[in-house]
């Protein structure tokens, strides 16, 4: 009985051994940082052939499931891309630090479950990093070496959105990129650095030379108030002088006054006294041009006026006789008929012959023929032109003694001339 008592509890402690061997072999505890995935047999309420248990216990279904850890911790990358041509075709060398994880929570972690389940957290980071130095060559591609060196936060908050999509994808979580260098081979961005310096430098300079130009402004401004001060007591000064010399002006106006006013009077009477003077002159003058000028033209006058009373007398009397004697020859040319005319008309034809044959100079004449136009040639239509002209000479010779022939002859001819025998004048 005590044999007996004593293998049961034998029995019964190797039953508990295993018993609890079995269930520490089965049971497994989750820590917060891992998740355990269950795979094996299907489950109805998970998303395919597998379960996941976070943060608890799980007891293993025993030749059915398999139990993987995953580690949830954060992985630390080194991003290094070297050559990677920026916008503009300038190589650039980045070098950064990304902290990448597995997700824990769903769909994340089944994408993750899918391509990393069974790998070592190396080919994980070597897959993320990977991914991360395409990214990050794709995004240097879209950005100029002064834009990634100016602003990194930028640069890195880019390559973050274009990183973590596609990490996404694969079941991996980007929680921080920093940029930490950025450099090039060909020495772009140090000439960067050294025209932002030069312009640092220029800044500066310009805001010393302001700095400058304000102080010599405000000594100036200094300056000019001074002066102006200065000025405006002169003008003060010269404003009070003048209020006096005013004043010493007004006490002296009335002596000065009385005085020109003196001045003037004696300046009129002088004025007054030269006027006088000159109308003595003016009366003096008058006098002498009476008697000097006008007395003789008025004598001389007068002597030209008896003068041309005396002319006009003779003229007169000389008119009188020349017009009783036009009137006796009229009367006698009337008396005479046409014998009469034709004496006027040689005492007229005369002296005209005379210029005439005076312009002819030495001519001579050997004959003078008139040649008559027929009964109807004469004047009053009763002979020949030659007869009358003989007639008319007989008339003339016979009244006046004169002989137009021989005139004629002598001025034109041999140029001596001859005297011609007057008819005593018929009496009155």
């Amino acid at each position: 009985m005590p044999t007996l008592l004593l293998v049961l509890l034998v029995v019964g402690v190797i039953v508990l051994l295993a018993l609890v061997l079995t269930i520490k072999n089965l049971l497994y505890l989750c820590q917060p940082s891992e998740v355990l995935v269950f795979s094996g047999r299907p489950d109805k309420h998970g998303p395919g052939h597998y379960r996941i248990v976070k943060g608890g216990r799980a007891l293993k279904r025993p030749l059915i499931e398999t139990v993987d850890r995953v580690d949830l911790t954060n992985m630390i990358i080194e991003v290094i891309v070297q050559n990677a041509y920026s916008k503009g075709g300038i190589p650039l060398t980045v070098q950064g630090v990304a902290n990448i994880k597995i997700p824990g929570e769903q769909p994340l972690l089944h994408n993750a479950l899918e391509r990393f389940l069974g790998r070592s957290r190396q080919e994980i980071m070597r897959v993320a990093r990977e991914t991360l130095e395409g990214n990050l060559r794709g995004v240097l591609a879209g950005l100029t070496p002064e834009e990634v060196n100016r602003d990194k936060e930028a640069f890195a908050a880019k390559l973050t959105e274009e990183a973590g999509h596609d990490l996404e994808k694969i079941g991996l979580v980007l929680d921080t990129l920093n940029i930490q260098n950025v450099s090039d081979d060909v020495g772009y961005l140090d000439a960067i650095g050294r025209t932002r310096s030069a312009h640092i430098r220029r800044n500066a300079q310009i805001a010393e030379a302001k700095a400058q130009a304000d102080a010599a402004e405000v000594k100036w401004e200094q300056y000019e108030q001074g002066e102006l001060a200065k000025v405006e007591a002169q003008i003060a000064i010269a404003i009070k002088q003048n209020e006096k010399r005013i004043a010493d002006a007004r006490t002296k106006r009335e002596a000065l006054i009385a005085e020109e006013k003196a001045v003037v009077q004696a300046m009129v009477a002088q004025s007054q006294a030269e006027l006088d003077l000159q109308d003595a002159r003016i009366d003096q003058v008058k006098l002498q041009l009476q008697a000097d000028v006008v007395r003789p033209a008025e004598a001389q006058r007068d002597q030209m006026i008896a003068r041309a009373k005396a002319d006009a007398v003779k003229i007169i009397e000389q008119g009188k006789a020349t017009a009783d004697v036009l009137r006796d020859l009229a009367a006698q040319y009337r008396g005479q008929g046409a014998a009469g005319r034709d004496v006027l008309l040689m005492q007229k034809l005369v002296p005209v012959l005379q210029q005439v044959a005076g312009t002819i100079g030495q001519l001579k004449v050997d004959r003078l023929t008139v040649i008559g136009s027929g009964a109807n040639g004469g004047s009053n239509g009763d002979g020949s032109l030659a007869g009358k002209l003989v007639s008319t000479n007989e008339q003339i010779k016979a009244a006046t003694g004169v002989d137009v022939a021989g005139v004629l002859r002598q001025k034109v001819g041999d140029g001596e001339p001859t005297r011609p025998q007057r008819r005593p004048p018929a009496p009155k």
